[in-house]
Protein backbone atom coordinates (compact mmCIF):
# COMPACT_ATOMS: atom_id res chain seq x y z
CA UNK A 1 0.00 0.00 0.00
CA UNK A 2 3.06 2.31 0.96
CA UNK A 3 4.44 2.08 -2.52
CA UNK A 4 0.83 2.45 -4.34
CA UNK A 5 0.43 5.95 -2.41
CA UNK A 6 4.00 7.04 -3.18
CA UNK A 7 3.45 5.63 -6.49
CA UNK A 8 0.41 8.02 -6.95
CA UNK A 9 1.84 10.83 -5.28
CA UNK A 10 4.80 10.85 -7.89
CA UNK A 11 2.37 10.80 -10.80
CA UNK A 12 0.23 13.84 -9.38
CA UNK A 13 3.23 15.70 -9.61
CA UNK A 14 4.09 15.16 -12.13
CA UNK A 15 1.06 15.59 -13.76
CA UNK A 16 0.77 18.93 -12.03
CA UNK A 17 4.33 20.17 -12.88
CA UNK A 18 3.35 18.97 -16.87
CA UNK A 19 0.35 21.69 -16.17
CA UNK A 20 2.26 24.61 -14.65
CA UNK A 21 4.70 24.18 -17.55
CA UNK A 22 2.07 24.63 -20.07
CA UNK A 23 0.25 27.62 -17.91
CA UNK A 24 3.21 29.50 -17.03
CA UNK A 25 4.82 30.99 -20.44
CA UNK A 26 0.64 31.61 -21.07
CA UNK A 27 0.53 34.03 -18.03
CA UNK A 28 3.91 35.26 -18.96
CA UNK A 29 2.63 36.46 -22.29
CA UNK A 30 -0.72 37.31 -20.63
CA UNK A 31 0.81 40.76 -19.76
CA UNK A 32 1.93 41.31 -22.81
CA UNK A 33 3.31 43.95 -23.57
CA UNK A 34 6.21 44.31 -21.24
CA UNK A 35 7.62 47.42 -20.87
CA UNK A 36 9.45 47.17 -24.30
CA UNK A 37 8.68 48.78 -27.49
CA UNK A 38 7.13 47.28 -30.38
CA UNK A 39 8.25 47.50 -33.93
CA UNK A 40 6.45 47.56 -36.81
CA UNK A 41 8.07 46.78 -40.13
CA UNK A 42 6.64 48.70 -43.34
CA UNK A 43 8.44 46.78 -46.10
CA UNK A 44 8.24 49.81 -48.22
CA UNK A 45 9.76 53.77 -48.11
CA UNK A 46 7.98 55.67 -46.26
CA UNK A 47 5.23 57.73 -48.17
CA UNK A 48 3.21 55.17 -50.00
CA UNK A 49 -0.01 53.76 -49.05
CA UNK A 50 1.38 50.52 -46.75
CA UNK A 51 3.51 53.46 -44.83
CA UNK A 52 0.51 55.68 -44.42
CA UNK A 53 -1.72 52.41 -43.27
CA UNK A 54 1.18 51.52 -40.99
CA UNK A 55 1.76 55.09 -39.00
CA UNK A 56 -2.42 55.30 -38.50
CA UNK A 57 -2.17 51.43 -37.02
CA UNK A 58 0.98 52.00 -35.32
CA UNK A 59 0.03 55.12 -33.21
CA UNK A 60 -3.85 53.42 -32.54
CA UNK A 61 -2.52 50.48 -31.43
CA UNK A 62 0.13 52.41 -29.03
CA UNK A 63 -3.04 54.21 -27.24
CA UNK A 64 -4.71 50.83 -26.82
CA UNK A 65 -1.79 48.33 -26.29
CA UNK A 66 -0.40 50.60 -23.65
CA UNK A 67 2.87 50.49 -24.99
CA UNK A 68 4.68 52.68 -27.87
CA UNK A 69 4.47 50.74 -31.26
CA UNK A 70 7.47 52.37 -34.21
CA UNK A 71 7.48 52.42 -37.49
CA UNK A 72 10.69 50.88 -39.18
CA UNK A 73 10.75 51.39 -43.04
CA UNK A 74 13.02 48.47 -44.30
CA UNK A 75 11.84 49.07 -48.50
CA UNK A 76 13.69 47.24 -51.45
CA UNK A 77 13.00 44.24 -53.14
CA UNK A 78 9.68 44.53 -53.75
CA UNK A 79 8.78 44.12 -49.91
CA UNK A 80 10.77 41.08 -49.42
CA UNK A 81 13.35 42.64 -47.62
CA UNK A 82 10.81 44.02 -44.75
CA UNK A 83 8.99 40.74 -44.93
CA UNK A 84 11.91 38.57 -44.61
CA UNK A 85 12.98 40.99 -41.30
CA UNK A 86 9.86 40.16 -39.67
CA UNK A 87 9.81 36.45 -40.63
CA UNK A 88 12.88 35.97 -39.32
CA UNK A 89 12.35 37.78 -35.94
CA UNK A 90 11.77 36.35 -32.34
CA UNK A 91 8.30 35.65 -32.30
CA UNK A 92 7.87 37.10 -29.01
CA UNK A 93 5.34 39.73 -30.16
CA UNK A 94 7.61 42.72 -30.06
CA UNK A 95 7.86 42.66 -33.95
CA UNK A 96 5.20 42.97 -36.17
CA UNK A 97 4.60 43.36 -40.08
CA UNK A 98 2.40 46.08 -42.00
CA UNK A 99 2.62 43.68 -44.85
CA UNK A 100 1.11 44.56 -48.45
CA UNK A 101 -0.86 41.01 -49.08
CA UNK A 102 -1.31 41.57 -52.83
CA UNK A 103 2.60 42.08 -53.44
CA UNK A 104 3.70 39.74 -51.03
CA UNK A 105 1.47 36.99 -52.53
CA UNK A 106 2.18 37.57 -55.83
CA UNK A 107 6.38 37.32 -55.37
CA UNK A 108 5.67 34.31 -53.64
CA UNK A 109 5.29 32.63 -56.63
CA UNK A 110 7.40 35.15 -59.15
CA UNK A 111 10.26 34.85 -56.51
CA UNK A 112 10.05 31.02 -55.59
CA UNK A 113 13.13 29.95 -54.46
CA UNK A 114 14.97 32.71 -54.14
CA UNK A 115 12.82 34.63 -51.25
CA UNK A 116 14.46 34.32 -47.74
CA UNK A 117 11.13 33.35 -46.32
CA UNK A 118 8.41 31.15 -46.81
CA UNK A 119 5.23 33.99 -46.84
CA UNK A 120 2.35 31.23 -45.92
CA UNK A 121 4.62 29.22 -43.17
CA UNK A 122 6.91 31.60 -41.70
CA UNK A 123 4.71 34.51 -40.83
CA UNK A 124 1.02 34.36 -39.16
CA UNK A 125 -1.64 36.81 -40.57
CA UNK A 126 -3.43 38.95 -37.72
CA UNK A 127 -6.29 40.48 -39.32
CA UNK A 128 -6.53 42.17 -43.08
CA UNK A 129 -7.36 45.63 -42.37
CA UNK A 130 -7.85 47.35 -45.72
CA UNK A 131 -7.60 47.41 -49.52
CA UNK A 132 -7.26 50.03 -52.47
CA UNK A 133 -9.45 50.00 -55.40
CA UNK A 134 -8.17 50.08 -58.64
CA UNK A 135 -9.75 51.63 -61.68
CA UNK A 136 -9.60 50.75 -65.37
CA UNK A 137 -8.57 54.13 -67.11
CA UNK A 138 -7.41 54.62 -70.46
CA UNK A 139 -5.85 57.48 -72.60
CA UNK A 140 -8.80 59.72 -74.38
CA UNK A 141 -8.16 58.63 -77.95
CA UNK A 142 -9.00 54.74 -77.13
CA UNK A 143 -12.85 55.14 -78.41
CA UNK A 144 -14.42 53.12 -75.28
CA UNK A 145 -16.38 54.51 -73.12
CA UNK A 146 -16.76 51.50 -70.91
CA UNK A 147 -15.42 48.40 -70.22
CA UNK A 148 -17.63 46.11 -72.72
CA UNK A 149 -16.32 49.39 -75.61
CA UNK A 150 -12.56 48.62 -74.54
CA UNK A 151 -12.91 45.01 -75.17
CA UNK A 152 -14.71 45.44 -78.38
CA UNK A 153 -12.10 47.86 -79.82
CA UNK A 154 -9.50 45.30 -78.56
CA UNK A 155 -10.47 42.42 -80.11
CA UNK A 156 -10.73 44.32 -83.20
CA UNK A 157 -7.70 45.28 -83.07
CA UNK A 158 -4.97 42.79 -81.87
CA UNK A 159 -2.43 44.05 -80.09
CA UNK A 160 -2.72 47.96 -80.64
CA UNK A 161 -3.70 48.15 -76.79
CA UNK A 162 -0.47 48.89 -74.95
CA UNK A 163 -1.13 48.04 -71.33
CA UNK A 164 1.23 49.99 -68.64
CA UNK A 165 2.05 48.87 -64.71
CA UNK A 166 4.63 49.33 -62.02
CA UNK A 167 5.91 46.42 -61.97
CA UNK A 168 5.83 42.65 -62.71
CA UNK A 169 4.05 41.83 -59.08
CA UNK A 170 1.95 44.99 -58.56
CA UNK A 171 -1.41 44.69 -58.18
CA UNK A 172 -1.96 46.82 -61.20
CA UNK A 173 -0.11 44.56 -63.60
CA UNK A 174 -1.90 41.20 -62.12
CA UNK A 175 -5.30 43.54 -62.22
CA UNK A 176 -4.66 44.05 -66.20
CA UNK A 177 -3.68 40.41 -66.57
CA UNK A 178 -6.65 38.55 -65.02
CA UNK A 179 -8.86 41.14 -67.22
CA UNK A 180 -6.67 40.44 -70.37
CA UNK A 181 -7.38 36.54 -70.11
CA UNK A 182 -10.75 37.01 -69.12
CA UNK A 183 -11.41 38.99 -72.20
CA UNK A 184 -9.64 37.08 -74.14
CA UNK A 185 -7.30 39.62 -75.40
CA UNK A 186 -4.17 40.40 -77.25
CA UNK A 187 -2.62 42.98 -75.55
CA UNK A 188 1.23 44.60 -75.10
CA UNK A 189 2.86 44.91 -71.45
CA UNK A 190 4.88 48.00 -71.19
CA UNK A 191 6.66 47.54 -67.59
CA UNK A 192 7.65 50.60 -65.69
CA UNK A 193 9.83 51.01 -62.48
CA UNK A 194 6.91 52.63 -60.53
CA UNK A 195 3.14 54.24 -61.10
CA UNK A 196 4.20 57.85 -61.21
CA UNK A 197 6.07 57.07 -64.52
CA UNK A 198 3.56 54.54 -66.18
CA UNK A 199 0.74 57.57 -65.49
CA UNK A 200 2.80 60.01 -66.75
CA UNK A 201 3.63 58.03 -70.13
CA UNK A 202 -0.17 57.20 -70.21
CA UNK A 203 -1.35 60.56 -69.50
CA UNK A 204 1.13 61.73 -72.72
CA UNK A 205 -0.75 58.83 -74.94
CA UNK A 206 2.95 57.01 -75.18
CA UNK A 207 0.44 53.58 -73.67
CA UNK A 208 -3.55 53.52 -73.71
CA UNK A 209 -4.34 51.57 -70.82
CA UNK A 210 -3.57 50.83 -67.15
CA UNK A 211 -5.57 49.45 -64.14
CA UNK A 212 -3.69 51.88 -61.38
CA UNK A 213 -4.67 52.89 -57.78
CA UNK A 214 -8.29 55.22 -57.74
CA UNK A 215 -6.07 57.92 -55.35
CA UNK A 216 -3.68 57.92 -57.94
CA UNK A 217 -5.85 57.98 -60.82
CA UNK A 218 -8.27 60.59 -59.33
CA UNK A 219 -6.65 63.77 -60.33
CA UNK A 220 -6.48 63.08 -64.15
CA UNK A 221 -9.88 61.52 -64.30
CA UNK A 222 -11.31 64.70 -63.19
CA UNK A 223 -9.46 66.67 -65.21
CA UNK A 224 -10.52 65.03 -68.53
CA UNK A 225 -7.27 63.94 -69.31
CA UNK A 226 -7.69 60.39 -68.73
CA UNK A 227 -11.13 58.43 -68.52
CA UNK A 228 -12.31 55.86 -66.30
CA UNK A 229 -13.77 53.22 -67.72
CA UNK A 230 -14.87 50.21 -64.52
CA UNK A 231 -13.32 49.80 -61.19
CA UNK A 232 -11.86 46.53 -59.90
CA UNK A 233 -13.82 46.02 -56.75
CA UNK A 234 -16.98 44.32 -56.27
CA UNK A 235 -18.82 47.39 -55.06
CA UNK A 236 -18.78 50.69 -56.71
CA UNK A 237 -16.66 53.45 -54.66
CA UNK A 238 -17.43 56.38 -52.82
CA UNK A 239 -14.07 58.32 -54.92
CA UNK A 240 -15.52 57.37 -58.20
CA UNK A 241 -19.38 56.69 -57.54
CA UNK A 242 -20.68 57.11 -60.95
CA UNK A 243 -17.81 54.51 -62.20
CA UNK A 244 -19.63 50.53 -62.85
CA UNK A 245 -17.67 47.77 -61.53
CA UNK A 246 -16.08 45.33 -63.96
CA UNK A 247 -18.50 42.85 -62.96
CA UNK A 248 -21.40 45.47 -63.93
CA UNK A 249 -19.63 45.35 -67.26
CA UNK A 250 -20.12 41.27 -67.43
CA UNK A 251 -16.75 40.15 -65.85
CA UNK A 252 -17.33 37.30 -63.88
CA UNK A 253 -16.05 37.20 -60.11
CA UNK A 254 -13.50 40.31 -61.05
CA UNK A 255 -12.63 41.47 -57.49
CA UNK A 256 -9.11 42.87 -57.42
CA UNK A 257 -7.69 45.66 -54.95
CA UNK A 258 -4.13 46.38 -53.34
CA UNK A 259 -5.13 44.70 -49.84
CA UNK A 260 -2.95 45.03 -46.81
CA UNK A 261 -2.80 43.26 -43.27
CA UNK A 262 -0.91 43.13 -40.19
CA UNK A 263 1.28 39.63 -39.78
CA UNK A 264 3.32 38.48 -36.73
CA UNK A 265 6.39 35.87 -37.16
CA UNK A 266 4.80 32.66 -37.09
CA UNK A 267 5.11 31.23 -33.31
CA UNK A 268 4.00 34.00 -31.89
CA UNK A 269 2.26 32.79 -29.05
CA UNK A 270 -1.76 32.60 -29.70
CA UNK A 271 -2.37 35.21 -26.39
CA UNK A 272 -0.45 38.03 -28.29
CA UNK A 273 -1.75 37.68 -31.71
CA UNK A 274 -5.18 37.54 -30.03
CA UNK A 275 -4.40 40.71 -27.79
CA UNK A 276 -3.27 42.55 -31.27
CA UNK A 277 -6.56 41.24 -32.97
CA UNK A 278 -8.62 42.41 -30.55
CA UNK A 279 -7.05 45.55 -30.38
CA UNK A 280 -7.05 46.25 -34.68
CA UNK A 281 -10.57 45.34 -34.51
CA UNK A 282 -11.63 48.04 -32.56
CA UNK A 283 -9.23 50.36 -34.78
CA UNK A 284 -11.54 49.08 -37.69
CA UNK A 285 -14.74 49.66 -35.80
CA UNK A 286 -13.58 53.19 -35.25
CA UNK A 287 -15.14 55.70 -37.80
CA UNK A 288 -12.13 58.43 -37.02
CA UNK A 289 -10.02 55.62 -38.15
CA UNK A 290 -11.92 54.80 -41.08
CA UNK A 291 -11.89 58.31 -42.20
CA UNK A 292 -8.43 59.12 -41.39
CA UNK A 293 -7.74 56.03 -43.65
CA UNK A 294 -9.91 57.13 -46.71
CA UNK A 295 -8.18 60.13 -46.32
CA UNK A 296 -5.63 58.21 -47.71
CA UNK A 297 -7.07 56.62 -50.28
CA UNK A 298 -7.65 53.27 -48.37
CA UNK A 299 -11.24 51.36 -47.31
CA UNK A 300 -10.92 50.50 -44.12
CA UNK A 301 -11.79 46.48 -43.89
CA UNK A 302 -14.74 45.04 -41.55
CA UNK A 303 -13.07 43.27 -38.31
CA UNK A 304 -11.86 39.30 -38.88
CA UNK A 305 -10.42 36.23 -37.02
CA UNK A 306 -6.71 35.30 -37.24
CA UNK A 307 -7.67 32.54 -38.86
CA UNK A 308 -10.02 34.14 -41.26
CA UNK A 309 -7.11 36.34 -41.99
CA UNK A 310 -4.95 33.31 -42.69
CA UNK A 311 -7.69 31.85 -45.09
CA UNK A 312 -7.90 35.32 -47.14
CA UNK A 313 -4.08 35.02 -47.47
CA UNK A 314 -3.92 31.55 -48.52
CA UNK A 315 -6.69 32.76 -51.28
CA UNK A 316 -4.36 35.37 -52.31
CA UNK A 317 -1.48 33.38 -53.09
CA UNK A 318 -3.39 31.08 -55.03
CA UNK A 319 -5.01 33.08 -57.13
CA UNK A 320 -2.40 34.84 -57.96
CA UNK A 321 -0.17 31.81 -59.22
CA UNK A 322 -3.07 30.48 -60.98
CA UNK A 323 -2.71 33.35 -63.11
CA UNK A 324 1.35 34.14 -62.70
CA UNK A 325 1.56 30.46 -64.10
CA UNK A 326 -1.24 30.37 -66.82
CA UNK A 327 0.44 33.91 -68.15
CA UNK A 328 3.62 32.90 -68.03
CA UNK A 329 4.98 35.84 -66.31
CA UNK A 330 8.28 36.51 -65.06
CA UNK A 331 9.50 38.30 -62.06
CA UNK A 332 11.69 40.81 -64.56
CA UNK A 333 9.42 41.78 -67.20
Amino acid sequence: MKFLETRRTILAALALAGALGAVLPMQAFAAWPADKTITMIVPYPPGGATDVIGRILAQRLSTGLGQQVIVENRGGAGGNIGAAAAAKAKPDGYTILMGAITSHSTMATLEKGKLQYDLLKDLTPVMIVGHVPLVFVVHPSVPANNLKELIAYGKANPGKLTYASSGAGAPQRMAAELFKRQAGLEMVHVPYKGSGPAMTDLVGGTVLMMTETAPASLQFVKSGKLRALAVTTAQRIGMLPDVPTAMEAGMKDFDVSSTFGVLVPTGTPAPVVDRLNVELAKIMKDPEAQQQMLGQGVYALPATTPAKAGERLAQEVNRWNKVITESKIKADE
